[in-house]
């Protein structure tokens, strides 16, 4: 299984939506607080090419993008060959 990284915020309802999806998958991530530890926004934009709102989703070393994107890729077969690597 591929590492799963998500940035999120605690009042962010695409990032409950993105993490409900995830655990119903039964996919360990981890997460990292924007909110509790604002240096991680800078760390997420550098990463997501300079995306600022969260999630923002990495999958091993792919980024993924946010929630919509993410369950884009359910709806599409390719989230779980991506998950598996």
């Amino acid at each position: 299984m591929q590492p799963v990284e998500i940035y999120s915020s605690p009042f962010c309802g695409f990032c409950h939506a993105a993490k409900r999806l995830l655990t119903q998958k039964g996919v360990s991530f981890t997460e990292f607080d924007v909110v509790a530890e604002p240096q991680r926004r800078s760390e997420m934009m550098s990463r997501a090419h300079g995306r600022h709102t969260v999630p923002q989703i990495f999958i091993g070393e792919t980024h993924v993008g946010g929630c919509d994107d993410l369950y884009a890729l359910d709806r599409a077969g390719k989230l779980d060959p991506m998950l598996k690597g």
